[in-house]
């Protein structure tokens, strides 16, 4: 079988190109290397079966020559991080709504048997039920939230009108080795395991309280294989974990000193996904439980050793704008 990452290079897009491969899968990459990294393919780079693009998908370059005989379509190329998609939406716009029409028009043009389109639970701001369900209010807050959303109604438009077989799924709080580092402030786990590096304190935004549906890798694997192995089409997703877990527990599992700085407006007090119709449409459900998981980060921390080290100064003026824009439309 032939399949095609978008964003293979990322830290998602990596272990499912990896978990591919094992399965025999001839696999195109495209991705154009603004947050992914080439050396998250380094473990897999000699496999013949793999090939790696540089390829903007949002430039509006010609794709089908990528597509030639691919069966499968993984799409998950995308601009992340809230800070800087409130200063640059344009680039925001271009890489997650253009780039995914621009992939999904040569997905149906070579007439793909299935499209996997990554989506974002950041579309549901801040949700008024938890666990958070697929029919909940869509309320972004922000252009990296939005335009994952509208690269989402893109998909399932082009399921509906073209028929191209496509499903959504849309992830919480991903974690595992090789998670993001670069961005104007990363993901919570990128931050604490490079303090813990430097001897530094983990910057607690808020109290602490706050909780995530930390999901680790692995799993969101094998959910977005089960999506694409099943017969389903014009269905939306959630992935999480089954639970969520405060950041206060989290540092416990990562010992250290701490520092506390400002809550953030925007941010939900919780993220935690319903899961009842992907358990029960695709019978998947999560293995890793969250201890095991912060286990392998710590197992792998050498990955982080290069990243960014973020302390409270640094924060504060990294986010700035999240402040500035974010404050008026919180709650």
């Amino acid at each position: 079988m032939r399949s095609l990452v978008t964003g293979g290079a990322g830290f998602i897009g990596s272990h499912l190109v990896t978990t591919l491969l094992e399965l025999g899968h001839d696999v195109c990459v495209l991705d154009n290397f603004s947050t992914g990294r080439p050396e998250n393919l380094d473990h897999v780079k000699d496999n013949p079966h793999l090939q790696v693009h540089q390829v903007d998908i949002g430039s509006g370059a010609d794709l089908a020559a990528y597509f030639n005989g691919v069966e499968r379509v993984y799409h998950l190329a995308a601009l992340a991080d809230i800070v800087p998609s409130i200063e640059q939406p344009e680039a925001y716009h271009r890489a997650n709504v253009d780039g995914t029409f621009h992939v999904l028009q040569g997905a149906n043009r070579a007439a793909v048997k299935r499209f996997i389109y990554i989506a974002s639970s950041s579309c549901y701001g801040l949700p008024d039920i938890n666990p958070t369900p697929e029919d909940a209010d869509i309320r972004p807050m922000y252009p990296y939230a939005l335009t994952k959303y509208v690269g989402e109604t893109y998909a399932m438009h082009w399921a509906q009108l073209y028929g191209l077989p496509t499903v959504s799924l849309r992830l919480f709080n991903v974690y595992g080795p090789r998670s993001r580092t670069s961005g104007t402030y990363g993901a919570v786990f990128g931050v604490f395991l490079a303090q813990k590096l430097a001897g530094k304190p983990y910057t607690i935004v808020g109290d602490g309280t706050q909780t995530r549906d930390f999901t680790f890798v692995s799993d969101v694997v094998s959910a977005i294989l089960a999506a694409a192995d099943s017969g389903l089409s014009g269905e939306i997703m959630n992935v999480g974990s089954g639970d969520t877990y405060s950041v206060n527990r989290l540092v416990e599992l990562l010992a250290g000193e701490v520092t506390y700085i400002p809550k953030r407006p925007g941010e939900p007090d919780c993220t935690f996904a319903d899961t009842q119709k992907i358990r029960k449409l695709l019978n998947w459900q999560p293995k890793i439980s969250f201890e095991d998981g912060v286990r392998e980060m710590l197992d792998n921390i050498d990955y982080w050793r290069e990243a960014p080290v973020w302390e409270p100064a640094s924060i504060a003026e990294a986010t700035t704008g999240w402040f500035k824009y974010l404050a008026k439309s919180d709650g």
